[in-house]
């Protein structure tokens, strides 16, 4: 690496032309509408001996081979799940997250992981999250739709959510305009490990040896920037280590950046595929909590999770072996009838019950607020600056798709 004005420069991949954009539907799938084939499932049973990207179609997880799978499909099997991490752990994690992220929270159990999590979140307090509203979002927000605003007409996933919450995770990091590029590609090709290892494994490499020397930057010269708090953050007397610091850097554009659009874009898709409720939050914009729920229940943008049964143990009457693969499909337990009235209905006004749309338990996300305000401030503003917001008659409607991971590739639409 080269140093610039005494800040170290990011380092693209070893062949610059590798776009691991071009690589979603080869890692989380393409599938237009998995929910009927998960229904189909659940009403067999809530947990099945089997692997759901193969069922499904995709390439095997690599980093899987050899170990039994199983399907967790009901809420209350996905519930149990989430509630007992001292039984079914996080540590599965560790044979792919941990290739690229490291020593990263989501792979840890009790007493690590509450003890780093404590700390982490000291990054994302109430207060801290209401400020970026002010400095970070509103300003990236205002900035894309200026773009398209005078036009009449725009794709709002390519021209604006595909962008907002990644441009605003940069202003978070305060990083050099000219590393973004670079940074992007770099970040989003760890999630391709699953089955293209060389590459999630170099981009992690480099991505950590960024991070060391922006750490050791802000640190010298802390500011405002959500390194300098972490670098900072400290409970009880304790900072966080390097090593657990970096990983979750790593995965900040992934777990915050990448769900976020995804989260954002299925809203416009269920408010703009159904526009009596979308008129309903115009004219009452207390509304739109509610509708960011829906949106996530409804088609969250995290399909499956991972667990693995630390003892011998049973679900629903099957048998699960310690170290077994599950899939926790918390988007089929979102749409179990015995839990949602017409589950498949996007609707903003069904009585309010819990949804896994963020996980549950002590891996809840942890930018979740961050999340909900990044997609009310995104709303708020398309809505006060786009008058009579609609679907484009002259393009298909939007189509969230998606196996593993669920995000529209367009939303085309007009404005007066």
């Amino acid at each position: 690496m080269d140093t610039t004005a005494g800040i170290t420069r990011i380092e693209d991949f070893d062949d610059p032309a590798y776009d691991p954009f071009v690589s979603d539907a080869a890692a989380f799938g393409d599938c237009a509408n998995p929910y009927p084939q998960l229904a189909r499932w659940r009403a067999q049973g809530a947990v099945h001996a089997f692997d759901y990207r193969g069922a499904m179609g995709l390439y095997p997880d690599v980093t899987m081979a050899g170990l039994p799978s199983y399907l967790v499909l009901g809420y209350d099997a996905v519930e149990t799940i989430f509630l007992n991490p001292q039984t079914f752990s996080n540590q599965i994690y560790a044979r792919n997250l941990g290739i690229c992220f490291g020593r990263s929270v989501s792979t840890m159990d009790s007493p690590e992981h509450p003890r780093y999590r404590k700390i982490f979140q000291k990054a994302f307090l109430p207060n801290m999250v209401s400020a970026w509203g002010d400095t970070l979002v509103d300003p990236v927000v205002g900035a894309l739709m200026t773009k398209f605003a005078g036009r009449g007409r725009a794709d709002l996933v390519q021209e604006f959510t595909h962008h907002y919450p990644f441009q605003i995770i940069y202003r978070q990091l305060d990083l050099p305009p000219e590393d973004v590029g670079v940074f992007h590609k770099l970040a989003i090709a760890q999630t391709v490990v699953s089955y293209d290892v060389a590459h999630g494994t170099e981009a992690s490499r480099k991505l950590g040896v960024y991070f060391k020397a922006l750490l050791d930057e802000r640190r010298r010269h802390p500011g405002n920037d959500l390194v300098s708090l972490l670098a900072q953050a400290e409970v009880d007397g304790e900072t966080l280590p390097e090593e657990i610091l970096i990983s979750f850097l790593r995965q900040l554009v992934n777990a915050g950046g990448d769900t976020t659009y995804r989260a954002t874009s299925v809203l416009l898709t269920g408010l703009l595929t159904n526009p009596e409720q979308l008129a309903a939050v115009r004219a009452d914009r207390s509304l739109i909590p509610q509708a960011i729920e829906e949106a996530l229940r409804w088609d969250g943008p995290v399909l499956i999770a991972s667990r693995t049964p630390l003892v011998d143990t049973e679900l629903c009457g099957v048998a699960l072996p310690a170290g077994a693969n599950l899939s926790v499909a918390a988007g089929s337990a979102n749409r179990d009838p015995a839990r949602f009235d017409d589950p498949d209905r996007f609707d903003i006004f069904r009585k309010k019950q819990r949804h896994f749309g963020f996980a549950f338990g002590p891996h809840v996300c942890i930018g979740q607020h961050l999340a909900r305000l990044e997609m009310t401030r995104a709303l708020n503003a398309l809505l006060d600056h786009l008058p009579n917001l609609r679907l484009d008659p002259d393009h298909p409607p939007p189509q969230v798709q998606g196996t593993m991971m669920r995000v529209p590739k367009h939303i085309h639409v007009r404005f007066d």
